[in-house]
C-alpha cells in the first residue's frame, strides 16, 4: 500500500487563497479560473475528508484543521522551492562583471554570500568606481551590471531604490555651520552629490568652501569626523563617527537621489538576470518606491 502523498499543486493554491484572503484574489495571482481554484480546495478537503474552510461573504476563513495544514502546506513548498532552486543554480556557470561605486559595496554583503551559495560555479567580479564611469563601462559592454546613483547627465536603468540626501558632521566635533560652511565634497564629476549640494546651498543663499574633495566617502571621512567639514551622504552611508544634522541646523533640505541598475547593451547572461533580480529584491525591500 502506498503512503499518501500531499499534492504541492493543491497546497499551493490553499497558501494562495490564505494570503489573499478570497477565491477570486487567489485566481488571479495564480492565473486560473475561479472554479478551478473552488475545485482544488474541494478536492484537498475530500483527500483529507475534513472541513477546511467557511465562506464569510467573499471571504474565505480557515478552519482549526485549515490552519493546521496551512502551516504544514508553508513548510512543505519552501523546501520545495528551495529543492527546485538548488538544482537549477547548480546548472548556471560563467563570469560576471558588477561595478559599483565604493560608497555602496556595504549594501550588497548578503547579497554576494546569498548568491555564491546558489551558484558557486560562476566567477563574480566587483568593480568599483564612479557612478559615470561605471554607466560608461556599462553601455561598452565593459560590464555585465552596474550599481549606481542615477546621474542628471546619463539618465536610464531601472530605479530600483530612492534614499533621501542629508548632511552629516562628525559624532564627536563637529565645524561651526556659519558661513562660510566647510565641506568635504566629492571630486568634480565623481557623483550628483557635490551638485546637489551646491546648488541647495545656492538656493539658500548660503556661502561655502570646499575644505577637501575625494573620490569616495573613506576619503572624505577622516576630515569629517576629525569636525573640520560638513559631509552629505544618504542614510545607509552612516557610519557610528557620523551623526546626521537636522533642520535646526540651519543648512537647507537636500531631495532624494536614485540608485539605478544599468544592464550591458546586450541581452544579459543568465548569471547577470540572476543577480539583478537578487540586488533589486535586496534594495527595494527596504525602501517604498
Amino acid at each position: 500500500m502506498r503512503a499518501p502523498t500531499f499534492d504541492l499543486t493543491l497546497l499551493r493554491t490553499l497558501v494562495a487563497i490564505a494570503d489573499t484572503g478570497s477565491v477570486t484574489a487567489a485566481a488571479t495571482r495564480l492565473a486560473y479560473t475561479q472554479s478551478t481554484v473552488s475545485m482544488q480546495l474541494k478536492r484537498l478537503e475530500s483527500q483529507l475528508d475534513m472541513v477546511l474552510h467557511e465562506r464569510e461573504g467573499r471571504r474565505v476563513r480557515f478552519t482549526p484543521e485549515g490552519q493546521r495544514l496551512l502551516a504544514h502546506a508553508r513548510r512543505l513548498l519552501a523546501l520545495n522551492d528551495d529543492a527546485w532552486a538548488d538544482m537549477q543554480a547548480r546548472q548556471v556557470t560563467g563570469e560576471l562583471k558588477l561595478g559599483i561605486p565604493e560608497d555602496y559595496a556595504t549594501l550588497l554583503p548578503s547579497v554576494f554570500t546569498y548568491f555564491h551559495q546558489l551558484y558557486p560555479a560562476v566567477g563574480l567580479e566587483v568593480i568599483c568606481g564612479t557612478s559615470a564611469d561605471l554607466v560608461a563601462r556599462a553601455k561598452r559592454t565593459e560590464l555585465d551590471l552596474a550599481l549606481v546613483t542615477r546621474q542628471r547627465n546619463s539618465p536610464g536603468g531601472e530605479v530600483i531604490r530612492r534614499e533621501p540626501l542629508i548632511w552629516a558632521v562628525g559624532v564627536h566635533q563637529q565645524p561651526s555651520l556659519s558661513d562660510p560652511i566647510p565641506l568635504a565634497l566629492y571630486s568634480p564629476g565623481a557623483d550628483v552629490f557635490r551638485e546637489i549640494a551646491e546648488q541647495a546651498l545656492q538656493a539658500a543663499g548660503r556661502d561655502w568652501r570646499v575644505a577637501y574633495t575625494s573620490q569616495s566617502m573613506a576619503g572624505l571621512a577622516p576630515i569629517v569626523t576629525a569636525g573640520l567639514a560638513v559631509v552629505v551622504v544618504t542614510r545607509s552611508m552612516l557610519t557610528p563617527l557620523l551623526r546626521p544634522l537636522d533642520e535646526n541646523s540651519g543648512l537647507p533640505p537636500l531631495p532624494s537621489i536614485e540608485l539605478a541598475l544599468h544592464r550591458a547593451p546586450h541581452r544579459p547572461s543568465e548569471p547577470a538576470r540572476r543577480l539583478g533580480e537578487l540586488i533589486r529584491e535586496q534594495l527595494a525591500a527596504a525602501v517604498n518606491l
